[in-house]
Parts: C-alpha cells; sequence; structure tokens
C-alpha cells in the first residue's frame, strides 16, 4: 500500500475525545488519565512522549483494552478506530481486532513472550486464530516474517524458546508476531529500551521499512527524544495524565511552549565529558584479565571448546573517578564488572585498594568485598519484594555484623536522606510502593550503606525515562564527589557515558578495541567501530 504524499489529506485511523481512566473499585478509583484529546492519521508514525507515570502506555493499552477492566475503569471519553469506539465493543469484537487490524510491541519481550512455547508455535498461534491457515502454511508465513525482520538461521530458530534469544532476537521476534496479520496500526510501546544503540538502530530501521511496506500507522511511545526525532511525524508531549502540548517533530523541537517539554529536550542532550586526572591514586586494577566459558557437547559433555567472553583485558580504576564499558550486547562488558568484583570466575590479575584477589581465599575476601559494591541493570527485579527498605539497605549491614539494631537503622536513614529518600515512613514500605527512579536511589542507598571505595554500576538506568537518567547521573556525580568514589559505569546509551565517564574502554568480542579519555574519544573516535557506535548514537551532530 503506498504511503500518501506530504500534501495529500489522509484520513484519521485513530482518535481520541476526552479520554479518561483511573484504577481501581469505583467507589475508591484513582484518575491516571485526565481527559485526553489526540488524533493519529493513517500511514504516520505519532509519538505519545512523557516521563514514566504520565500516562503513556495507560492510553495505548486502553486502544486494544489489555488491561483487565477489574484493576481499571474508563469514566468518560471515546477513544475512536475507524469511526468506532473500542471502549463500548463486546469482547468477540476486540479479539477480532486486537492482532489483526492492531499490534502491538511491548517494552521487555522476555515477559511478553510466552516461556514455556517455542517461537513458531507462538508466531502461528496469531495465524490460526485470526487467518484459520494450517500448520504447514502458518509455518511457511511464520518463516517469511522471520526472514524479514532479520533474524539469523530462522529454520533452527523455529523450535527455540525465548531465552535461548538474545534481547536483539526476542524484539525481533515481537516485531514479526505484532506484524504478521499486516495491521492497520503499531503500537510500539518502549520497543528499543534495553538495546544497545548499533541493535536499537537496526530495529528502529526494521520499524521504517515495514511501515513503508505495509503502509500502516505507528503510535510510538517513547521516553528518547533521539527516536521520537528520528521516527515521528507529529508528538503529543504527557505529564501527569494531560497532553500539555502536541505539533509536528519538527515544531516541537526548533520551538518547544511548555517548560516541560523545554526540560524534556535539555535533559536529552547530555553533559561533555569530565577530565580524567592521571595522578589520582589507583584503587583497582586488572591485567591480562580473561574469563572463558567451556563448551559442552554430546553425552558425556565432553569440552569441544570455549566461548571468550572477555579475552586479554587491562585497565586501571583512579580515586574519584569513572570508568566506562562500552559495547554491543555480548561483548562482555557485563562480565567484565562481575569478573573485576570476583563474582565470576578468571584469570588474570586482579587489585583493589593494593592487595591482589588472585592470592586470597574466600574468608579474606569477604572483608574486602565491603569495599566494592554493584548496582544492577533492573532495580524492581534486584529487591526483594517481600522486605521492607529498612531491612534491604541493612542487610549488608547485619551480614557484616556492622552496628546495633538502632545503629543500623540510622545508618539506613542517613543513606536515604543522602539519596533524596528523606521521609522516614519509607524505611516501613516495600519496593513495588516506589517508582522506578525511587527504587533505583533504594539501590544505591543499599549499595552506599557499606561505604564502599568501588561502585559498578551495570546499566543502572536503562529502564529510567530520560529525564530521571540525568537525576539518577546528578545524584552518582553528587556522591562521587563527596565521597570520592570510583565507578566502573556499564552502559550502551553514549549520552550518559558522555555526561558521566573519565575514561572509555569500548569492547568488542571480549576485547578492548579503544580506550583512553572520554572527552578524547567522543571527539575524535580511531577505530571504525567506535565511529560505527558514535555515528548510531549521535546521529545528528557527530561527524568524523
Amino acid at each position: 500500500m503506498p504511503i500518501p504524499a506530504e500534501n495529500e489529506a489522509r484520513k484519521r485511523l485513530v482518535e481520541y475525545r476526552g479520554f479518561k481512566a483511573a484504577f481501581g473499585t469505583p467507589e475508591a478509583a484513582k484518575e491516571v488519565v485526565h481527559g485526553i484529546d489526540f488524533y493519529i492519521q493513517e500511514h504516520e508514525t505519532f509519538a505519545l512522549v512523557g516521563e514514566s507515570g504520565s500516562g503513556k502506555t495507560v492510553s495505548a493499552q486502553a486502544l486494544m483494552r489489555l488491561v483487565s477492566e477489574d484493576w481499571i475503569r474508563y469514566p468518560s471519553g471515546e477513544i475512536l478506530f475507524e469511526g468506532q469506539n473500542v471502549l463500548a465493543m463486546p469482547e468477540r469484537t476486540l479479539q477480532t481486532l486486537r492482532g489483526r487490524d492492531m499490534g502491538m510491541i511491548f517494552q521487555e519481550p522476555m515477559t511478553s513472550l510466552n516461556p514455556l512455547h517455542s517461537i513458531e508455535k507462538q508466531l502461528a498461534e496469531s495465524l490460526f486464530l485470526h487467518q484459520g491457515l494450517s500448520r504447514n502454511k502458518a509455518r511457511i508465513v511464520v518463516l517469511d516474517w522471520l526472514n524479514r525482520v532479520g533474524l539469523r538461521n530462522v529454520e533452527k530458530r523455529l523450535s527455540a524458546y525465548p531465552h535461548e534469544l538474545s534481547g536483539g532476537e526476542r524484539q525481533r521476534v515481537m516485531i514479526a508476531l505484532a506484524l504478521l496479520n499486516k495491521p492497520k496500526l503499531l503500537i510500539a510501546d518502549e520497543p528499543t529500551t534495553a538495546l544497545d544503540v548499533s541493535v536499537q538502530d537496526q530495529i528502529l530501521t526494521l520499524i521504517q521499512d515495514l511501515q513503508r511496506e505495509l503502509g500502516m500507522a505507528v503510535l510510538f511511545i517513547t521516553h528518547d527524544l533521539g527516536v521520537v526525532r528520528r521516527m515521528a511525524d507529529r508528538v503529543a508531549v504527557m505529564q501527569e495524565g494531560r497532553i500539555i502540548e502536541t505539533g509536528t517533530t519538527k515544531e516541537i523541537f526548533a520551538n518547544p511552549r511548555e517548560t516541560y517539554t523545554k526540560t524534556l529536550i535539555s535533559s536529552d542532550t547530555g553533559e561533555e565529558s569530565p577530565l580524567p586526572d592521571e595522578t589520582a591514586p589507583a584503587v583497582g586494577s586488572v591485567q591480562n584479565l580473561k574469563v572463558h566459558f567451556p563448551i559442552k557437547k554430546g553425552l558425556f559433555r565432553r569440552i569441544t571448546g570455549h566461548i571468550k567472553a572477555v579475552d586479554g583485558v587491562d585497565f586501571t580504576l583512579r580515586q574519584g573517578q569513572t570508568l566506562g564499558i562500552v559495547g554491543e550486547s555480548g561483548s562482555g562488558k557485563t562480565t567484565l564488572g562481575k569478573a573485576m568484583l570476583a563474582l565470576e570466575a578468571s584469570v588474570g590479575t586482579i587489585t583493589i585498594d593494593g592487595q591482589n584477589l588472585r592470592s586470597m581465599k574466600e574468608g579474606s575476601l569477604r572483608p574486602l568485598r565491603r569495599k566494592m559494591q554493584i548496582i544492577f541493570q533492573d532495580p524492581y527485579g534486584s529487591l526483594s519484594p517481600r522486605m521492607t527498605i529498612e531491612d534491604i539497605i541493612g542487610e549488608g549491614l547485619l551480614i557484616h555484623g556492622i552496628g546495633t539494631k538502632k545503629d543500623r537503622r540510622n545508618r539506613v536513614l542517613a543513606c536515604l536522606k543522602e539519596v533524596g529518600l528523606e521521609d522516614e515512613d519509607f524505611l516501613e514500605r516495600y519496593p513495588n510502593e516506589f517508582s522506578g527512579g525511587q527504587r533505583q536511589r533504594i539501590c544505591i542507598a543499599r549499595s552506599l550503606v557499606l561505604e564502599p571505595m568501588i561502585l559498578v554500576l551495570d546499566e543502572p538506568t536503562s529502564s529510567l525515562d530520560r529525564t530521571i537518567q540525568f537525576q539518577v547521573i546528578k545524584l552518582l556525580k553528587e556522591l562521587q564527589k563527596r565521597r570520592g568514589l570510583s565507578y566502573i559505569f556499564i552502559s550502551h546509551d553514549l549520552r550518559l557515558v558522555r555526561s558521566l565517564c573519565h575514561e572509555i574502554l569500548i569492547m568488542k568480542s571480549g576485547k578492548v578495541v579503544e580506550a583512553g579519555p572520554a572527552g578524547e574519544i567522543m571527539k575524535h573516535p580511531k577505530e571504525p567501530y567506535t565511529q560505527e557506535l558514535l555515528r548510531t548514537a549521535f546521529a545528528e551532530s557527530f561527524k568524523e
């Protein structure tokens, strides 16, 4: 289906009219979307932008009524799809629309794909339901779509399960699942948040190509304004359940009217890299570090080779400075960070605070672990849902036998205050009662309570929206300056790396391909691989 020329009138495929949404029982419902109005034209890409909790996903999911109506209600307004109010449709009609006329790519494919069913079964099920195809004909269509979305070794992957695929591969499967019935509308809810820059670029290019091929409209939900600038024809900015500004992408970026929109755009640019101080003392180093995972095959599980996850890496981490580790998924970034903390078996020399970890037994290594802490990518997944915030943050103090119960409580309160959570009532609450940004601050407090020298930050902001990301980065900078902390910052987000890191390692296939001061590498990359990463991340501003 050809896409109309820019000056040709387009029909409105979707229209929100005074739409409201509320969670809870009718007697105690909390309104989260407050009478929004916008429309999506045929063939266009419309971006819905805003912070976490602004109502973006709730509004999009209401278009397919995906949330159980035991939990959500729509007190007033309409959502029209091709002139029909989906909020008033019977369930049978909705089931026909879902997957056939409307497809959706979810933010986290691992939790959206069924872990018990093969890739072929999950895709074929949609074809059985909407097109009534036989098993053999469905397999042909599934193979075709998996090839079209760029999945490698397709025939071998049909029997694979989601956990056997990489993040980029799972997202490609989700795109195939959303598009194989050739819908008129694709809803893409943060489809590239957790992907590295090169895979993100591939996924966005793929969505653009398929949109042109199928002539569909796209509702793109994201907090990444770089993605919005690249993908969207028009933009709506949401704040606290309200649309505060709408316009063409060019208009919004050139002349934002609202203060909130200006803040979003300024937050997206980041800052210049801090200058490294080569005279600062070293707090940690690795020499010729290797982590090789054995490949076992056959009945007797004989070792037939090795995956070289980290292959001969050297670096020095200095006091009060940040070392960024950058690379694609599978490049060895996280494995390197874990190996330095002796959380992964490795070969080579690891020195922390002048002590060689290789020569230490577990008993003598344990006190040293207080000096090196790690903050994980997913703050919700790394906090126990059954423990209070006081217990979570104070657990390390309890394990190391530090202080009385009252002392531990005071230290927990002091750390919470230091990360910007000053309410004493927080101590008795649970992780699910906090936002994503607050949960990450709790994770930081949990690490700080033991007064470490080194923090390994493994993609600590990838699940947060852009303004919250830079709030966390600002907090990390303040803590570094105040406490003299040293960070290893593992990330695929080069804007954040540029803002926080003094030095950078660029990794590919377990090896360091380029290393040096962050500012120098950002401005004058030497290696083609580094140049390509930067070109992808800063498409509009990077020049060789």
